[in-house]
């Protein structure tokens, strides 16, 4: 039961967070007024938040490994608050950037403390489907951003209803602060016991992480499933359903609420596979991957816009990608030790993040280039996806031949290394 209660607690701060994450998405005509932003102004809260979370997940990996999840997750849970706290009360704009990239810092120290909770707490064949349903709970917080924050916010206005937000963030951290323990054993209850290292040592430490094969496996299997699905909710997917496809508003929102749904669906059969099948998780990696081009290649290639039935096949495919890029955090897991597992989950999550970043740039370019918001426009923009999808499978491919060398897999030892995995998760 107490295992329960503390990854619970977890996934509870992990919820805040993304309810801090996604809160100034669904209040940014609020934020225009407040802050008399334009649209460009107020797209790059959505940058900068990629932007902040991508680049502090090394150094998120780094003092998980030091301290443990316990100080990790509640650190977050404060830092995201304080954020939010700021944002209920300043006008000013430059302010209110510094605190949303505050919001950032503290997200970024979130998930990977929680996933780390997971093998420490539980035997290893529910880890994959926990860690599945980790990332899946999480998304609460966005229904939690989009129903009672968004009704609070027009309801009794900007500072009660970010000053909510502080408060849940202040319970959560206290929450976190009482139930939350790094390990069953009382003895590393401080965190892995490691010696101080100087800088030298540390960014020698990273340079090893990456240098095992099994982590750059990792990276570049979040790096190829997670960036479409991230880039369509968070930026490009309702200006294009809206404006290049002609869909009315119902039917997007009907299309949003399909994508949530295929993800926790997908989540779960992806953790029972990934489970019970850990030497065919990259097969798995590669077919997301290929699923996701293929549906975007079958949209884009239509002269006019797409039947509405195929937008739903586009956005059930696309959504899979999600819990798929999960494969990557149980590469980390499983060929890297306990004491560097941090830092090697931080690197995998910067894959996927990153990808996200340069297309959605790269789409914005494009689009400014091209006239705007038309059907040809995103047309082109969206190809730029097939350059991440080639790079992505490219270092799967290589990164797992030679994962399986390092490892001593042949054709030869497949089956016995297989039944020995699967016994050992038994």
């Amino acid at each position: 039961m107490r295992a329960w209660i503390v990854w619970g607690t977890g996934v509870l701060a992990y919820v805040i967070g993304v309810l801090h994450r996604t809160s100034f998405g669904v209040s940014g005509l609020d934020a225009a007024d407040r802050y008399a932003a334009g649209p460009s102004v107020l797209s790059s809260f959505v940058v900068l938040q990629v932007v902040v979370y991508a680049g502090m997940q090394i150094p998120a990996g780094v003092l998980l490994d030091r301290v443990g999840p316990r100080a990790m997750i509640v650190t977050g849970a404060v830092v995201m608050a304080s954020g939010q706290l700021v944002l209920a009360f300043t006008e000013s704009l430059p302010l209110a950037v510094a605190a949303r990239a505050v919001v950032g810092v503290g997200d970024a120290l979130t998930f990977i403390s929680v996933l780390r909770l997971v093998p420490k707490w539980f035997a290893p064949r529910r880890v994959p489907l926990l860690s599945q349903l980790t990332g899946i709970l999480g998304q609460i917080g966005q229904v939690l951003s989009a129903v009672p924050f968004l009704t609070l916010l027009h309801g009794a206005g900007w500072s009660a209803a970010y000053g909510a937000a502080a408060a849940t963030g202040v319970l959560v951290a206290v929450a976190a602060f009482v139930a939350v323990s790094n390990s069953p054993d009382a003895g590393v209850e401080s965190g892995p016991a490691q010696q101080a290292s100087t800088f030298r040592e540390t960014v020698r430490g990273i340079g090893v992480v990456w240098s095992r094969p099994g982590t750059r496996l990792g990276f570049f299997s979040h790096m190829g499933t997670q960036f479409s699905i991230t880039v369509f909710a968070l930026m490009w997917g309702v200006p294009y359903l809206t404006s290049a496809q002609g869909v009315s508003s119902s039917v997007v929102g009907a299309l949003l609420t399909t994508s949530v749904v295929s993800a926790i669906v997908s989540g779960i059969v992806v953790g029972i596979l990934t489970g019970r099948y850990p030497m065919r998780r990259s097969w798995m990696v590669l077919a997301i991957m290929a699923s996701n081009a293929l549906m975007w290649g079958i949209v884009l290639a239509l002269p006019g816009p797409a039947p509405t039935w195929l937008l739903f096949v586009l956005v059930v495919v696309i959504s899979v990608g999600g819990p798929g890029s999960a494969i990557g955090f149980d590469y980390a897991r499983t060929f890297n030790p306990s004491v560097a597992l941090g830092t090697a989950q931080g690197m995998v999550n910067i894959g996927g993040f990153l990808a996200s970043l340069l297309v959605m740039q790269a789409m914005g370019a494009i689009l400014n280039a091209m006239g705007g918001y038309t059907f040809d426009a995103f047309r082109v923009a969206w190809l730029t996806q097939y350059a991440v999808w080639t790079i992505a499978a490219t270092g799967v491919l290589v990164a797992r031949r030679k994962t399986r060398r390092d490892a001593g897999i042949s054709p030869r030892t497949w089956r016995e290394v297989r039944e020995r995995m699967r016994s050992q998760a038994r």
